[in-house]
């Protein structure tokens, strides 16, 4: 409801033709929703109350399957229970859907990893040897069909550098370092310094990446807020203070990367050859992923983009995780996926996964929250990192996606026979439910059953 202290003439005036910024010296900023100003652009009612929210969506990959001991689910809503790999996401299980069953014809029988991983995305069969061919992702899709109502048709993260070279299957080990695809032969490049993402989010540039964003928009937000509802300064005040933690812990890391770029050079070697923390990426993966995760949220909550690809770790990931008393690189350690040492690693990517949803969930937008509004799908190449088994992908999606995907359900597939399991027909009723006018996508020609 808005402030009724705020009058029509006074709400009028706050209604921007298409979005609504704080500028400053060199940068702009867009706004999270706020009830007194159509940050988005929809249309207003009649009324004046705020048209529909925008919907979202962002895909997190993992690699190498899970313990598949303590991946299940069962039950719904409040009454669902969860594995103990999950548990990080209990708090959130009447907005989680959990999939099991389902895979994407195309990576089975061709080869393992980088034949199971280039495709995850696409459904597309994958071509061996010097030349890249498969397919558009889903996430691309998105972004060719949503990108004009955003600053950004999508936004491609990661947290772990591409590898280069050829897998002994005779696949390019482009395919295991990329799952967002924008053609059939083109990755799209993927951002894995948080600093540079960062700048990408508030078109932060040159010189000025050296003094603080809200330094710099200081006169315009004190000039909105004299003008929006309390309730919207209340929101303002904590999204600006949001965006200087990120920034904060952001210019930590800008001096690491130039000093990683001059380290390269005079070693004259590529900067991706060289190993964290000397290529400039944070030691700790743990600080590295949640910044990622924040600047996925920012990006979201001032529309800056609706479609987010976010690669936590690739296949053949050398990942380490000394917090978890895990000694060997993620995948090895996924040879041994059956072991209490690999379900703490499956277990901590789902807290990644849930700290994004915590965060999105907590920022209201409209009679819900920007969660609401999402939908997160969260997923890996393989069901067993040991048998290298792509018969059977671990999925899950959380948020409701504007009111068009029920949630807090367990789906089983398994059963239902190779015809009504594919991961295609997933991606195409999410594609459908956000308005995306297709009718089929990789190798299905009808949407998920039940979705």
């Amino acid at each position: 409801m808005s402030d009724p202290n705020l009058n029509p003439a006074a709400a009028r005036h706050l209604h921007l033709s298409r979005r609504t910024f704080l500028r400053g010296v060199g940068v702009t900023m867009a706004l999270p929703w706020l009830e007194s100003v159509p940050a988005f652009g929809a249309e207003p009612a009649r009324d004046g109350t705020p048209g529909p929210s925008p919907k979202r969506f962002a895909a997190l990959f993992w690699g190498n399957g899970v313990n598949s001991h303590h991946w299940w689910a069962k039950g719904s809503g409040k009454d669902m229970e969860l594995g103990k790999s999950l548990q990080p996401l209990e708090g959130l299980k009447t907005k989680l859907n959990f999939i099991d069953g389902l895979f994407n014809r195309s990576a089975v029988g061709v080869g393992i990893h980088p034949g199971q991983t280039g495709n995850l995305l696409s459904g597309a069969p994958l071509l061996k040897g010097a030349v890249l061919r498969g397919g558009i992702s889903m996430d691309q899709v998105l972004a060719n069909h949503m990108g004009q109502d955003s600053l950004q048709p999508s936004m491609v993260l990661g947290c772990e550098q591409p590898i280069t070279g050829y897998h002994e299957t005779n696949f390019s080990m482009a395919y295991s370092s990329h799952i967002s695809w924008q053609s059939a032969d083109s990755p799209v490049p993927m951002e894995v310094y948080p600093s540079l993402a960062f700048d990408s989010l508030f078109e932060n540039r040159g010189s000025h990446r050296t003094q603080s964003i809200l330094d710099r928009i200081r006169d315009d937000s004190a000039s909105l807020s004299r003008r929006i509802s309390s309730a919207d300064k209340a929101k303002l005040d904590e999204y600006l203070t949001s965006v200087r933690e990120v920034e904060k812990r952001v210019d930590r890391m800008r001096s690491d990367s130039s000093r990683a770029a001059n380290v390269a050079r005079d070693k004259g070697r590529p900067l991706f050859t060289l190993k964290r923390p000397d290529n400039g990426l944070p030691e700790d993966i743990r600080e590295h992923m949640k910044l990622m995760c924040d600047i996925t949220a920012l990006a979201f909550q001032t529309d800056k983009t609706r479609v987010v690809s976010l690669l936590l770790c690739r296949d053949l990931s050398g990942l380490f995780y000394p917090f978890l008393d895990v000694k060997l690189a993620h995948h090895l350690a996924s040879h041994n996926d059956l072991t209490d040492d690999f379900e703490r690693v499956t277990r901590f990517y789902c807290s990644q996964l849930a700290y994004l949803a915590g965060l999105l969930d907590s920022m209201k937008e409209g009679d819900g929250t920007v969660l609401d509004n999402s939908c997160l799908m969260f997923l890996s190449n393989m069901w067993s990192g040991n048998k290298h088994d792509s018969t059977r992908l671990p999925i899950l999606t959380v948020g409701g996606l504007g009111g068009t995907l029920a949630t807090g359900r367990t789906l089983n597939y398994l059963d239902k026979g190779d015809e009504n399991r594919k991961a295609c027909a997933l991606y195409l009723a999410l594609l459908q439910k956000m308005e995306v006018p297709i009718s089929r996508f990789g190798d299905a020609t009808s949407p998920l059953a039940g979705i």
